[in-house]
């Protein structure tokens, strides 16, 4: 096994679409939708910022998705609204596993998310989760999977022997195509994409790839 282990954070540890159940407090009926499409265009906006090289903090990139998802929806979304939802992503809950999963893991065990400062910080105070450290991207302002990321985390670490788990399919090959040993937690059952590069080892949690 790798001697140290560095997570993706959002949909690896932390479940984005439990903000679903807020939504629909919000707009009965369009949870589901809002949350599908807020996670799209969070994820659009930080690879069109990073090629664009205009970096914006990932607060910033997620509070701007979620005006364009209510939009698109037909969503009023005024300060409150909008405020009780950025709320939520500082207190996304953990996959079920995942607590018991990081106690049993061996080795030094970090996150390297593309989430800034002043969301992943809350995040992982808010949910107790013991790591060694805690990596942004806004060390660097350009996001994953820029391969300058992967580097700050090896350098960072001061390790060689690095496995780096993510959920996100695009996230865990360009680990891979930077070097590390890379776990796909493929939660939805989808395809591998096709970028030219295979994941080491695939599974459904984390407890199927690291235990």
């Amino acid at each position: 096994m790798p001697h140290a282990f560095v997570f993706d954070a959002y949909g690896t540890l932390f479940d984005v679409h439990s903000v679903i159940a807020r939504c629909d407090q919000l707009w009965p009926g369009k949870g589901t939708a809002l949350s599908q499409l807020w996670r799209t265009k969070q994820l659009e906006y930080t690879w069109q910022r990073s090629l664009m090289k205009r970096y914006a903090p990932f607060s910033q990139v997620t509070r701007e998705a979620l005006q364009y998802s209510c939009e698109l929806l037909k969503l009023t979304l005024g300060a409150k609204e909008e405020g009780a939802l950025m709320d939520e992503y500082l207190n996304l809950k953990t996959y079920p596993e995942v607590p018991e999963a990081l106690k049993k893991l061996g080795g030094r065990k970090a996150i390297l998310t593309n989430g800034s400062p002043d969301m992943i910080e809350p995040l992982v105070r808010a949910s107790g989760l013991q790591l060694d450290a805690v990596m942004s991207v806004d060390a660097l302002k350009v996001y994953k999977p820029a391969p300058a990321v992967y580097e700050m985390a090896a350098s960072r670490l001061k390790e060689k022997d690095i496995g780096f788990v993510s959920s996100n399919c695009w996230d865990a090959l360009g680990a891979k195509s930077f070097g590390f040993t890379v776990y796909w937690i493929n939660r939805g059952g989808a395809p591998l994409d096709r970028l030219g590069f295979r994941p080491d080892k695939i599974g459904t949690s984390l407890n199927e790839v690291l235990l």
